[in-house]
């Protein structure tokens, strides 16, 4: 009978246990730290400027990378952070069938409509 009591018991003291909150102290420090660190995330970042697309597509294609991927027609060098999605199979390139039309065009004499 005594195991069964004291069985009992410790199950009585873990459940209060399990739903005792945390000491103030301890929620303040906490909270007063995420700020604290927070606010120096925040001021010790250099200042934002705008994004602007094409001025940053133009500097990745001009610096280029130095790893290769390995696309349908062999390895193709990064030149971009998209180019794992340019080099797979069934990609359509739109500079190149730009380039194909205009060819094409001069080709026949037609005059593009502006």
């Amino acid at each position: 009978m005594s195991s069964a009591s004291s069985s009992a018991a410790a199950a009585v003291a873990a459940a209060a246990a399990a739903t005792a909150p945390l000491p103030l102290d301890i929620i303040l420090e906490t909270l007063l730290s995420v700020v604290l660190f927070c606010l120096g995330l925040v001021l010790g970042s250099p200042a934002l400027q705008p994004l602007r697309w094409r001025v940053w597509a133009g500097k990745i294609e001009r610096e280029g990378g130095t790893e290769d991927v390995v696309g349908a027609s062999g390895p193709v060098p990064v030149v971009n952070p998209f180019a794992s999605l340019e080099a797979r199979v069934g990609f359509w390139d739109v500079r190149a069938k730009r380039r194909e039309f205009d060819e094409w065009v001069r080709e026949k004499g037609a005059q593009v409509p502006s």
